[in-house]
């Protein structure tokens, strides 16, 4: 399961989930949506292509591909490698849609999230090594941090790119 960010406006100008299953009509087959709005759909390599918008208004996507034995049997058939390149092709169309990026702005804000997460969890280190070494360090510090901390790892944790804020916060507090 990926997740990605979507441009600020494109889920409510497409419809939500809705428009969404009717986006993924135009790019893959066999569509069906269920009464939340998730779609499931297949096309060449791509034998299981699912996707919902969360509450967060990120584009949530489920794939299965072809593998191995079976994907070498598609390729050696007649038209097998222009079907696997025409679903390639599909795939990135649809994402570029659904989310209103290119495959490098997608890739770019991939990055940015990653460096939010890498920034969280080394705040995290640097505040239990402060508390650890420091010796005139209040319990009301302490308490204060360690509140932060779970804070910033239940985010983590459920996949939510903690704020810039947040960690500055824990960091400040040292």
């Amino acid at each position: 399961m990926e997740k990605f960010a979507v441009r600020r406006g494109l889920q409510k100008s497409l419809g939500g989930n809705a428009g969404l299953a009717k986006l993924a009509t135009e790019y893959f087959e066999n569509i069906n949506a269920d009464s939340e709005g998730k779609f499931t759909g297949s096309f060449g390599i791509l034998t299981n292509v699912s996707g919902f918008f969360d509450d967060d208004g990120k584009l949530v996507v489920d794939v299965v591909q072809l593998k191995g034995d079976d994907l070498g049997e598609l390729l050696s058939k007649d038209g097998g490698r222009e079907i696997a390149m025409e679903s390639r092709k599909r795939w990135s169309g649809f994402l570029d849609q659904a989310t209103g990026y290119n495959a490098k702005q997608r890739g770019d804000k991939a990055k940015e999230e990653a460096k939010k997460f890498s920034k969280a969890k080394s705040a995290i280190k640097m505040a239990l090594k402060s508390i650890e070494l420091s010796s005139n360090v209040t319990q009301e510090k302490i308490d204060k941090a360690n509140q932060m901390i779970a804070e910033l790892e239940e985010m983590i944790e459920k996949g939510d790119a903690p704020s810039e804020g947040k960690v500055k916060k824990l960091n400040d507090l040292f």
